[in-house]
């Protein structure tokens, strides 16, 4: 498993090159966006695109991951589909081929004949990544790969990576959008009970170079299985931010009288009255799903809570695998809430799974989030911060 875990992060840096490759030429990147069709979009937009880079960084993962671990890739589901259309209607499926000459005449139907651009693609997919990979002693973990799952989500926060904005400034710590929210988000799961085990999240846009304006990436990784529980923010696989803090658990200590929490702009008018209620001025918003589970990781907020059924499993799965590593998790919030408003006891909380989709739904919605979530880093004030939570909702409303 940890020679599988060393491969994700290889891929997914490997997919950062291409997204940022991707960006360089804005000509170029015009070139790139189709609109999703019906069935693919994500209904908290009025329009949602998906992108040639999406489908290629997908297609890229599944690609070495099967050729490092044969038949492997069979188990990879992402947010995109892997055929696309070009400006002449043709429908090609994008996949890597087995050389770059290959993958190069292929992306050049999609292009509109853009050789050049088709070239530079095929280069950034089939490039050798120099990559620091963990190293982890001591550690034995042997799980069939048949009992393993993965979901990618090639590109999240794709309207902010189309947008492109490169000089939004933090507060707190914590981008409101910008190319810094846009993640690289790989996750493992077990197959049968649904438990994510294993993620790695890559943000191919975390700093840049003043001087040449090139993007570095950050990358994060977690892994939880059984009793074993490691993680990348304290040994920092590619030099991105250190925590502070133990990775397995924090100090005990009275509960905390105020909270720090993140949300969407897109959130009821209920919930974001009882959050500003129970956090004050440390409400923050920020685009991207994984960027806000990034935000949780990093301990740059205690909480992400959204109510809506506008995240999906590819969002999730790799930051929820790091948040258990850390002695945190991601739960379904309607079912939380529900258990606190009947005073109902959980022997396990109500954790998202990753295996079940959801009855009676069609494309992407197949795998919504129907219930909301509510991500944290450690339970130790989670108790806590869900009573205040409920108690200030207005009637106490239920939340679908």
């Amino acid at each position: 498993m940890l020679e599988i875990l060393q491969e994700l992060l290889r891929a997914s840096e490997k997919a950062a090159c291409i997204a940022r490759a991707c960006r360089q030429e804005e000509s170029l990147f015009q070139l790139l966006i189709e609109e999703k069709k019906e069935g693919e979009k994500n209904k908290k937009f009025l329009t949602d695109f998906k992108t040639l880079a999406d489908v290629l960084v997908q297609e890229v993962i599944r690609h070495d991951i099967g050729k490092k671990f044969p038949g492997l890739e069979k188990n990879i589901a992402g947010e995109e589909s892997n055929t696309f259309t070009n400006e002449l209607g043709e429908k090609i499926v994008v996949q890597i081929c087995q050389t770059e000459e290959e993958t190069a005449k292929l992306l050049q139907t999609v292009l509109d004949n853009n050789e050049a651009a088709a070239k530079a693609l095929a280069r950034a997919a089939h490039q050798d990544v120099e990559l620091s990979v963990p190293t982890v002693d001591n550690v034995i973990l042997n799980i069939p790969h048949s009992k393993i799952g993965m979901w990618v989500d090639p590109i999240d926060s794709t309207y902010q990576y189309i947008k492109g904005s490169a000089d939004i400034k933090a507060c707190n710590g914590i981008y409101s959008k910008g190319l810094q929210c846009v993640t690289i988000l790989i996750g493992v799961f077990l197959t049968d009970t649904g438990l994510p085990i294993m993620g790695v999240i890559n943000q191919p846009f975390a700093t840049r170079d003043k001087d040449t304006l090139r993007w570095k990436s950050h990358l994060y990784w977690g892994l939880s299985y059984m009793d074993i529980n490691i993680c990348s923010l304290d040994v920092s696989a590619s030099g991105g931010i250190k925590d502070k803090t133990n990775c397995s658990s924090e100090n005990g200590g009275a509960a905390k009288n105020s909270y720090s929490a993140v949300t969407s702009s897109a959130e009821t008018k209920d919930i974001l009255s009882s959050l500003s209620t129970v956090c004050g001025d440390n409400l923050h918003f920020a685009a991207g799903a994984g960027y806000k589970c990034l935000c949780v990781i990093l301990g740059l907020v205690d909480f992400y809570v959204f109510s809506e059924d506008t995240t999906f499993k590819w969002d999730c799965c790799a930051p929820h695998a790091i948040l258990k590593s850390l002695g945190g998790g991601i739960l379904d919030l309607s079912k939380y809430m529900e258990s606190i408003r009947k005073r109902k006891i959980f022997s396990e909380r109500p954790h998202l799974v990753y295996n079940v989709p959801v009855d009676g739904a069609v494309g992407a919605d197949m795998w919504a989030n129907v219930g909301g979530l509510v991500a944290y880093r450690s339970d130790k004030h989670l108790e806590h911060f869900m009573d205040l939570f409920f108690k200030k909702l207005p009637l106490q409303s239920e939340l679908h």
